[in-house]
């Protein structure tokens, strides 16, 4: 039944209210982990951490723009010094956040197969996830001194016992859910149905969703929902379409979507009166050759270039920066 379950779009009655002062804001979260062959077979060792003392320049920018990012860490990142040297400096001073991110194929214990089906963490037998997540929200804390209040499944991989889990660790926020994606046919959920509203999951209001923002943009976008499963089996025509202005899926995120591009999904979202926008990126296109993003430096310069555009245009339109702390005193 609709709005039971983590993995089930919500009912209406589910939407978040927020309070009247916090208008329209924009989160920044950081999926921050190991580096890793995106087009390989998941595997529990060989990754390496050289792009993480680039995060303290990463830092330095955001700060430098008046945002505070959300770092969304896995194992190999959590366990890393000069990481949680870095990320646990930046929290202390108030100027960063911290938050979970499981990538079960490397995050002890390891007592299930390293596949396709088992990266998603939703997929793990419940008592298996739930002890993969406990770990390492421990280390988190250990190390970098902060209790963190916000989850991201790895690979958005949500699950029928994740929200269980992640109540009953004291966390408040996931924001795993991708609006408009479905990973079914890669054995992981389907979030075609889920809205972009912010959400408490389930009859309570212990955990509250923040979905990732990824809009539909062009003359037919109301009809995207409907129409975007079939353009993704005909590539070509989902190109055509795009550069005619007649139906394109915008997600907020430097990876493979322009600033033009980014600064249109912006417009549609405000249109729509989502009162947060939720962006993201990985932490490894940090440095070049990690991820399909960035491969040079100069892409990396069209990065950080990226962000500088959207949050002045993000300014320009009255949408301010938030926080996970400032979230969580404004729903209601």
């Amino acid at each position: 039944m609709a709005g039971t379950s983590i993995i089930e779009p919500p009912i209406p009655a589910q939407a978040a209210q927020f309070s009247g002062g916090f208008g329209q804001r924009a989160l920044l979260t950081v999926d921050t982990e190991e580096e890793f062959d995106w087009h390989g077979p998941f595997k529990q060792t060989g990754h390496s951490l050289d792009h993480v003392t680039r995060l303290r320049k990463f830092q330095q920018f955001c700060e430098g723009i008046g945002v505070s990012p959300v770092y969304l860490i896995d194992w190999p990142v959590a366990t890393s010094k000069i990481a949680a040297e870095i990320i646990g400096d930046a929290v202390r001073a108030g100027k960063a956040e911290v938050g979970v991110q499981l990538h079960p194929w490397v995050n002890p214990p390891h007592h299930e197969d390293v596949n396709n089906r088992n990266s998603f963490a939703g997929n793990l037998p419940a008592e298996l996830e739930r002890e993969k997540f406990n770990r390492l929200r421990d280390v988190i804390a250990k190390n970098i001194g902060s209790e963190p209040l916000i989850y991201r499944a790895g690979r958005y991989g949500l699950g029928p016992n994740t929200a269980g889990i992640l109540s009953d660790a004291g966390i408040a926020i996931d924001s795993s859910v991708r609006s408009n994606f479905d990973y079914s046919g890669d054995d992981g959920p389907d979030y075609r149905a889920h809205p972009l509203h912010p959400y408490w999951v389930g009859p309570g209001r212990n955990l509250l969703e923040l979905p990732l923002t990824t809009v539909f943009w062009g003359m037919l976008r109301k009809q995207g929902k409907m129409l975007f499963p079939v353009l993704e089996k005909l590539g070509r025509l989902r190109g055509i379409l795009a550069r005619l202005g007649l139906l394109e899926r915008i997600a907020l995120t430097p990876e493979g979507v322009s600033a033009e591009e980014a600064i249109r999904g912006i417009d549609m979202a405000l249109d729509d009166k989502l009162p947060l926008l939720v962006l993201s990126f990985h932490s490894p296109s940090l440095s070049p050759g990690n991820t399909p993003y960035v491969r040079t430096e100069a892409d990396l310069d069209e990065l950080y270039d990226w962000w500088r555009r959207i949050y002045t245009y993000l300014e320009m339109r009255g949408v301010k920066p938030t926080t996970v702390a400032e979230v969580m005193a404004a729903t209601k």
